[in-house]
This record gives C-alpha cells, sequence and structure tokens, in this order.
C-alpha cells in the first residue's frame, strides 16, 4: 500500500501544472494526494485528511460524493452542483477509479469546467425547451421531415389542422400521409427547381392536405430544404389554414353580388319611374277615347272588335305600368306589425279554389308563436301570391306545396320557406332569378318583373330572399324579416 501511494503522488507532482482541482481519496476518505492548484488554497497541508472535514466541513461523507459513488458501483461517476463545486465556479465533479491490482485502491477526483458538459447540457436542455415552445405556439401548423420521410416535428397547430395527435404522427406517420396522391413528391419537384422561390424553397403555395377524417384541408405553404454539407437531410413546411379566409371570401363574394343586384336594382327602378309616367298618360288617353267612342258611336263589328283589342292592349299596357311603378317604389310604404301567417293564409285562401291548384296538395306549417313583423302587408301578399303562382306553374298543376314559417333561433328573424315538388330551379338560371326582365317563361307570357319586384319588395323591409333546389327535387325560397325596423327612416328616404 505505502508503495501505491508513492506512485500516486509521483503521479500528482505530474499534473501541479493542470490548473483544476484534482484530488486523490482513498476508500475512507483520506485525501492521498492533492495538486498545486488544490493545495495552494489551503493554508494546511491536506494529505491525511478525511475530505469531507477539510473540504465540506461535513462530519460524514457526503451523499452524492462522486468518490463515494465509485467506491459503492466500481465505476466512473460524475455530480455537478454548488455543494461539491462551489457557486461561483461552473463545473462539475468527474470521479475515477484507481485499481492497478483489479481491486480499488482509490478515487481521482477532478472538476472540469464544462461549460461542455454539465453547464453545456444545461443550456443545451434550455435552448430546446425554447425551440420546442417557439414551434408549439406557431398558429401556423409546423412539420418537418427527414429525407427518408420519417416525420420529426409535428406541432399543435399542424394536429388541429390535420386532426391527427402528435405522437401519432410522430410514430406512426409519414409526409406522404399528409398530402393527397403524390402532393409529397410534387412538393419536392418543385423545392427542388428555381421557379417557386429558388433552389430550396416553397414561398406561400396553395395546395392541400388529408384530414384525418380524410376531408380535404386547403391550406398556403412555405417549405425548405434543409441541408447539412450541401446534402439534404431534412425538409420543414409552414401551414397556414385557409379554411376561414376562403370561407370570408366567399361570404364577401356574396355580399358584393347581393350588393351589385341592388344597386342594378335601384338604377333599373329610376329608369322605371320616368318611364311609367311618361307612359300613364297617353295610355289614360287611349283608354277613355276608346271607350268614349265604343259608347257615343255605332260601328261596324269589325271596327268595334277592333277597338275592343285596342282597349285589351291599353289596359295590358297599364298594368305592365302599373307593375314598373310598384318596382320603382313609388307608392309609400304603409308599414305596421302584421301576423305574417295570416297573410300567407290568406293568399292561399285566395289561390287554392284557382284551376291549377286543384291537384296539388298544400301543406302549411306555420310556427304558432311567430311575433309581428312590421310590414306593408300589401306588397308582401303580393311576394306570397307572386312565388306560389310560379310554383303551382313549375308542378305544371300536380305536386305538393309546402309553407313553412319560424323564428330563427338567436336572432329576431321571421322566416318565411316556400317549397315545391317540381323540377327546381337550373344551375345556370338560379343566380339570374331575382334580375329584371330575366325570365324562362314563354315570349308573350311574362314581364321578367315577377321575381325581381319581389326582390324589392324584400329588401325594402330590410328582409333577404334567398332560393335554391331541394336535395330531393324542387325550389325553395326562403324569406327572412326583420321583427323590428325604423320604418321612418324608410319615408324619409322616398
Amino acid at each position: 500500500m505505502q508503495r501505491s501511494d508513492e506512485e500516486v503522488r509521483a503521479l500528482l507532482a505530474g499534473v501541479d501544472a493542470f490548473s483544476r482541482k484534482l484530488v486523490v481519496i482513498s476508500p475512507d476518505y483520506i485525501i492521498l494526494g492533492a495538486n498545486k492548484f488544490v493545495q495552494d488554497r489551503f493554508d494546511e497541508s491536506l494529505i491525511g485528511k478525511h475530505c469531507y472535514q477539510i473540504l465540506h466541513n461535513n462530519d460524514s461523507p457526503c451523499d452524492q460524493c462522486p468518490a463515494k459513488l465509485v467506491f459503492s458501483s466500481g465505476n466512473a461517476a460524475s455530480v455537478s452542483g454548488d455543494e461539491f463545486v462551489g457557486p461561483d465556479i461552473d463545473s462539475c465533479l468527474r470521479a475515477l477509479p484507481i485499481q492497478p491490482a483489479g481491486e480499488i485502491q482509490a478515487a481521482l477526483v477532478l472538476d472540469l469546467d464544462v461549460p461542455a458538459l454539465g453547464g453545456l447540457e444545461a443550456q443545451l436542455q434550455r435552448t430546446n425547451a425554447f425551440l420546442h415552445n417557439l414551434i408549439n405556439s406557431s398558429v401556423d401548423g409546423v412539420i418537418a421531415a427527414d429525407k427518408t420521410g420519417r416525420i420529426i416535428v409535428f406541432n399543435q397547430a399542424a394536429s388541429d389542422i390535420s386532426g391527427y395527435d402528435r405522437n401519432y404522427a410522430l410514430y406512426e406517420m409519414d409526409i406522404r400521409d399528409v398530402y393527397p396522391g403524390d402532393g409529397a413528391k410534387n412538393i419536392m419537384a418543385k423545392l427542388r427547381s428555381e421557379e417557386y422561390g429558388g433552389k430550396g424553397k416553397l414561398k406561400s403555395y396553395p395546395v392541400d392536405v388529408v384530414s384525418k377524417n380524410g376531408d380535404l384541408v386547403p391550406i398556403r405553404l412555405n417549405a425548405s430544404i434543409i441541408y447539412e454539407n450541401e446534402r439534404e437531410v431534412a425538409t420543414i413546411g409552414f401551414f397556414h389554414d385557409m379554411r376561414q379566409a376562403l370561407e370570408i371570401r366567399q361570404e364577401l363574394h356574396k355580399t358584393q353580388v347581393q350588393l351589385l343586384q341592388a344597386e342594378k336594382m335601384a338604377s333599373l327602378g329610376k329608369l322605371a319611374a320616368g318611364v311609367a309616367h311618361q307612359l300613364n298618360n297617353p295610355l289614360g288617353g287611349i283608354i277613355l277615347f276608346a271607350q268614349l267612342i265604343l259608347e257615343e258611336y255605332e260601328l261596324p263589328e269589325g271596327a268595334v272588335a277592333d277597338l275592343k283589342r285596342i282597349l285589351d292592349d291599353a289596359q295590358r299596357s297599364r298594368d305592365i305600368v302599373k307593375e314598373l311603378l310598384e318596382f320603382a317604389r313609388q307608392t309609400r310604404q304603409e308599414v305596421r306589425p302584421h301576423d305574417l301567417n295570416r297573410a300567407i293564409s290568406r293568399t292561399l285562401f285566395l289561390l287554392e279554389n284557382q284551376s291549377v291548384f286543384q291537384n296539388i296538395i298544400i301543406v302549411k306549417n306555420l310556427a304558432e308563436d311567430l311575433p309581428p313583423v312590421p310590414a306593408d302587408i300589401q306588397q308582401l301578399n303580393h311576394v306570397f301570391m307572386n312565388i306560389i303562382l310560379n310554383a303551382a306553374e313549375a308542378m305544371e298543376g300536380r305536386g305538393e306545396l309546402r309553407v313553412t314559417s319560424y323564428l330563427i333561433p338567436g336572432r329576431k328573424i321571421a322566416a318565411i320557406e316556400i317549397s315545391d315538388t317540381g323540377p327546381g330551379i337550373p344551375k345556370d338560371v338560379l343566380p339570374h332569378v331575382f334580375e329584371p326582365f330575366y325570365t324562362t317563361k314563354e315570349q308573350g307570357k311574362g314581364t321578367g318583373l315577377g321575381l325581381s319586384l319581389v326582390y324589392g319588395i324584400v329588401e325594402s323591409h330590410h328582409g333577404r330572399i334567398m332560393a335554391s333546389n331541394n336535395h330531393d327535387g324542387g325550389a325553395v325560397f326562403r324569406i327572412e324579416l326583420p321583427l323590428e325596423f325604423d320604418s321612418d327612416q324608410d319615408g324619409a328616404d322616398e
């Protein structure tokens, strides 16, 4: 044992230039040697003293002493922390077994300036945690994959977009599963070209991804290839969910179409009003003088027939003018609360005995608790009658007419739906049904002002009217009317 101690001290003499702590400790925790860097920090010799007393001012070996771990396990051990190293030293203690004859005779303990070990590891952990939080807090989906296609990054936003659990994506999925068909292959081809933002980059590219339930989700993709020594090692993509933006865009387009329609109606209304007023007087004169001629003169039978035809055509022209004036809103509205159910029932009562309704089944489903609606009831009667007559003509006098009224939940709006079992509205016609002078009827059988007039009346009541087709066939017209609005303001505008 004495020889071993001498060998140890000889070894220590060779490492005195080592500017870190280096101590050799026996299995009974006695310091066998220490380099000059350690010894110079104490006023007395360390040799022969218990390490836990002179180094740490303890009465017994420290619980996490690296030498103690070496003696108990036979393997090298490391510890870190202020207790052993000191609060002002960023390092850790490393203990190595000394066993020249196979049996541990001592432990070599040294402290290492390792921001490169313990400090660097902690720094690396903090950096990794920050990057994880950074990626996971992104409002856009972030997905990265290695060169084989295995997914290695999948943040919460990517999970929200796709519906896939993060762990499932990381351990069970491939990047090819994210895109439909050959989507992943096509995107890699674009990334490797120069045409989409430069080689290795893909900027703001619209594409679909496949959700967990199989739906295609529209996204805008920004992606990059990650290189290492000019070799492709991974790809990363940022997925911006476009669903809400597309919905807003569609709603905006719908609003723009409605605004354009309203502007067209207003412009045509002004034109119609001018034309109608100019025609009213001469038509009245034609009708008056034709009637006087018939009453005061004895005319041949052929002349009487011609005059009656003139009267009929003049009367029809005056009816068209009246329709134009109604379209142009030249009559002041008389708005007060009305029972829509009663108005609908009265309209049906007037129509159901006509021959066109003889083989039509009328089904009424009217909400009993429907509140009164402020309206000019004469104009609304015109709306109901026009739509109901159109439905009867579409069914060619045979089918089912269903009229429903209800209060829209959570909104102060009453709704009326009128549906039929006819052929429905052709897709190419549907966008134009409320346009003035647009008609699909044979020439001479319609002016094309019916539904445009309906549209204008509903709009003047601050409501909306929509046309669509049933899944099982037939057309549906839905009218929405507010339960309250400022009718005085409307009157002031007229």
